[in-house]
């Protein structure tokens, strides 16, 4: 079986030593660097914007991955990407013309991503997973770190991979929420590409062995 990426979730990371974060991060085996920007209106938290992602940027030797969990996020494209952005999601419940944010990502030198939230159907992506570099699963409801995990994502992450395999074997299934050893090993089995976690690395004793632990796992 082909080891996971792992994407840790600087949501979780101390604020006041970000710096030193995100070169322990740059040190450990993590694929990606995460994200995760919130408005307080699509989610019931605010997060941070741009400029913390441009610093994460100025220090970081690994590819950001960026989760818009806002709305309209057609308005900042651009901003996240001169920001340093190397992956974009944005979320399928904020777009009302999905293909077109889409198109503008790709446009921008972003890789394009599509998030669903836990009660949004797999196949509504159906007429836009071919042009998609990647899709993100929450497994829970997004807004907050530590979150208990929604055992149903295992049946969306199966679906998903289906769709995938059928229209775009090259898209990744990234999934988010929850994640630790155990619900991290099944997500792998039932197809998942990329796992995000955040409080599970960041609030362990060693986050660059529970990395390590979590791509072997």
């Amino acid at each position: 079986m082909t080891k996971p990426k792992i994407a840790p979730s600087i949501l979780s990371a101390d604020f006041n030593n970000l710096g030193n974060e995100i070169q322990m991060l740059n040190e450990s085996e993590a694929d990606f660097i995460h994200c995760d920007v919130m408005d307080g209106v699509f989610v019931p938290n605010i997060s941070f914007g741009m400029p913390i992602v441009e610093h994460v940027n100025k220090v970081a030797k690994k590819p950001l991955d960026v989760h818009l969990m806002i709305v309209n996020p057609d308005k900042y494209i651009e901003a996240f990407a001169k920001a340093g952005a190397a992956w974009l999601t944005v979320h399928y419940e904020t777009c009302q013309h999905l293909h077109r944010t889409v198109s503008e990502i790709k446009k921008n030198g972003m890789k394009a991503s599509v998030c669903l939230n836990p009660h949004t159907p797999v196949f509504l992506l159906e007429e836009i997973i071919s042009e998609l570099d990647m899709v993100l699963l929450m497994s829970v409801n997004p807004g907050f770190g530590g979150q208990k995990f929604i055992p149903n994502t295992y049946k969306k992450v199966k679906q998903l991979k289906k769709l995938i395999q059928e229209n775009n074997p090259n898209c990744l299934i990234e999934v988010d929420g929850g994640v630790n050893y155990q619900t991290g090993k099944e997500l792998i089995e039932a197809g998942a590409d990329v796992l995000v976690a955040g409080s599970f690395v960041f609030g362990s004793e060693n986050p660059q062995e529970t990395i390590h632990n979590l791509r072997n796992s």
